[in-house]
């Protein structure tokens, strides 16, 4: 996932993409409203995350030109607390107001719901790949087979894909996977796993596909 930032507080930049960066989310921040706008005219990014406060353009003023030109899902990111703020901020098209200050864990899971909002179809078509999901369609095949899965399992063994042959560890997924209460304990993950392998695994006791990796958690194997 590739993030634009739009903050002139660098601090508050560095910690957000240090910590983005730890759930394999690149982002790009821009300290100007003017270099930004040209970053979003000249590269293609998952979402916007866009302070009010900003030098020479208001950020309101930011968020109308965003989406006068882009359906990209814009996230406000801003100290301001004035419910006219809020309540322009949502005219102007963005789709969630974080007010500062907040913990880094709430953006991510905001980033993320916003995104499932959007609800934009995520289909594997590697060649080669034994795995392929259409989340519009709420379907998983495997070599053209479709897999019969609880919603929990669908989501997670979704997620496995989308990573494409990334370690996924317990904690990112009880962070990503929606169906998955945040307060589960890792065990119940560990139970959810078991219960995906024995329906994509030949045999399960020694999987080929949803492999485990030893203190770090799981790697599907989608070829």
């Amino acid at each position: 996932m590739k993030i634009i930032m739009i903050e002139d507080d660098p601090e508050m930049a560095e910690l957000i993409c240090e910590f983005l960066a730890r759930h394999n989310i690149t982002v790009d921040n821009f300290e100007t409203p003017y270099l930004g706008l040209s970053a979003l005219s000249l590269k293609s990014y998952d979402l916007l995350i866009l302070d009010l406060s900003l030098p020479d353009i208001d950020g309101l003023e930011v968020c109308r030109l965003v989406r006068e030109k882009s359906d990209i899902p814009i996230i406000i990111s801003s100290a301001r607390s004035d419910m006219a703020d809020k309540s322009a901020c949502f005219y102007m098209g963005a789709d969630d107001y974080l007010p500062k200050p907040y913990n880094s864990q709430e953006l991510l899971l905001r980033i993320h719901s916003v995104l499932r909002r959007y609800n934009k179809p995520i289909i594997s078509q590697e060649p080669n790949s034994i795995f392929t999901v259409d989340i519009n369609r709420h379907e998983i095949k495997k070599e053209e087979q479709p897999i019969y899965l609880t919603n929990a399992e669908f989501e997670i063994l979704a997620y496995f894909i989308k990573k494409k042959g990334f370690v996924v560890s317990r904690e990112e997924l009880l962070t990503n996977v929606e169906s998955i209460n945040y307060e589960s304990s890792l065990k119940s993950i560990d139970v959810m796993i078991g219960r995906i392998r024995s329906k994509i695994e030949t045999n399960p006791k020694q999987p080929k596909h949803l492999i485990s990796i030893r203190g770090l958690g799981y790697k599907l194997i989608n070829e």
